[in-house]
């Protein structure tokens, strides 16, 4: 399998050292990238470079993952337009840890395969190289002239940038020597705005060294606006459940728009490129059915949790989405009903005043689903109101105890997809 040409079908290679596709397709090769352990969870923006040690290893080649224990206490200036906030030892060790938890799922660490997955802390080979040290051994190898031209250091040259951040491109640069000397990695791969890092630990082998390391990059995944890639509207897109619910991440991939959806199937699903680009037509043929974002919401959810999951996400989109009974919800346990509920406005009452009743119109008045009495009962008029997907009809309705979910939980809906979430404690 020629990997660099499947990448670049898929249109991920941005830069390309020459003879890298040429040492892939000689032999079996190590390579790494590096993850910032700015978090004890990696998100959808993180997907990338998983999925591109996953297609390392399927082809036959040696992953390495590589979590910053020393990178993270020194922040990475790429990409960024002010000082990082930096973390202590305690919590960097914390969020590798987590991060190592999560990429056992992507990565077989088998150590008995040849090309089993390994994890390494540049911490390990940092914590006992003093500042002296570091700099007559590395940095009279690497001109200030040199890391200066780089364009991580060029953008920040109008806002400032501390000598910590400066210096972190010879640290990344180490690494990469480091895991060639001890290891024998010859690659180093990573998103477009590490390319200016991962040249420097090229220079560094070839110049302390003699020896030949390849690399390459991959474009920044944006959405068709230009944003982010991997952020929702109410933040990050966890690969942590308890960060994101399987729902929600099922979500996050169904909803995209169609501008995304096509770029999104090439970078992230494990498809055949023929079987997507026949995907792709079959959507734009009837984009109103969602065959693109179906497929990669399926695949993603059960890549990154499970089928399990991803059958619960299905039946909580219908549950929302669709005219199903309130024997449905009442299906669902507390964490269930929870999660696909999450995301969804909540509000707080006294569960004693159920026991008498509670008037719906007031309730929806005075809990804020509505702005006045007369707002609400013009709703509850017109069966715009649903509880627990069951239309209210009268508008003397009262609330009880009958209408709890769980012992505490009533689901108010109005109109077709507004959702509010009261809970009665």
């Amino acid at each position: 399998m020629n990997l660099i040409a499947e990448l670049q079908e898929r249109g991920l290679v941005q830069d390309i050292m020459p003879g890298t596709e040429e040492q892939l397709m000689k032999e079996m090769t190590s390579a790494y990238i590096g993850f910032d352990p700015t978090a004890d969870s990696l998100h959808v923006g993180s997907l990338l470079p998983i999925t591109l040690l996953m297609r390392l290893q399927r082809a036959g080649h040696k992953p390495y993952a590589l979590v910053g224990g020393a990178t993270g206490m020194v922040g990475d200036p790429s990409g960024k337009s002010a000082e990082r906030n930096l973390l202590d030892v305690a919590t960097i060790q914390h969020n590798c840890d987590g991060i190592r938890s999560q990429l056992e799922r992507f990565l077989n660490f088998s150590s008995t395969a040849p090309n089993g997955a390994v994890m390494v802390n540049n911490y390990d080979w940092f914590k006992d190289f003093s500042f002296l040290d570091f700099i007559r051994d590395v940095g009279k190898h690497i001109t200030v002239n040199y890391m200066m031209a780089k364009d991580s250091v060029q953008k920040r040259l109008e806002t400032g940038m501390s000598f910590t951040e400066f210096t972190y491109q010879l640290i990344q640069g180490y690494d990469f020597f480091h895991l060639f000397n001890n290891h024998g990695v010859r690659l180093q791969m990573g998103g477009a705005d590490q390319w200016g890092n991962i040249v420097t630990g090229t220079e560094l082998i070839r110049r302390k060294g003699g020896g030949d390391a390849f690399a390459f990059t991959c474009r920044l995944i944006t959405k068709a606006d230009g944003s982010k890639f991997g952020k929702s509207e109410s933040g990050n897109v966890w690969l942590d459940r308890e960060r994101t619910s399987p729902y929600l991440f099922y979500q996050f991939w169904l909803n995209l728009p169609d501008a995304d959806a096509a770029k999104m199937a090439l970078v992230f699903s494990f498809r055949p490129v023929a079987e997507i680009k026949e995907l792709i037509a079959t959507h734009e043929a009837a984009p109103h059915q969602r065959a693109l974002q179906k497929s990669l919401a399926d695949e993603m959810t059960i890549m990154v949790h499970s089928e399990e999951d991803l059958a619960f996400a299905k039946q909580a989109s219908e549950i929302l989405f669709s005219n199903t009974s309130v024997d449905a919800l009442r299906s669902l346990n507390e964490r269930q009903l929870l999660e696909v509920m999450d995301g969804v406005k909540q509000v707080r009452s006294a569960a004693a005043a159920l026991t008498d009743g509670v008037d719906l119109v007031s309730f929806l008045a005075d809990s804020g689903v509505f702005s006045s009495k007369g707002e609400a009962r013009k709703m509850v008029q017109g069966g715009g109101i649903s509880i627990n997907k069951e239309k209210v009809t009268a508008i003397d309705f009262r609330l009880t105890a009958q209408h709890l979910l769980n012992g505490k939980y009533t689901l108010i809906q109005k109109g077709k997809k507004d959702y509010t979430l009261a809970i009665f404690e």
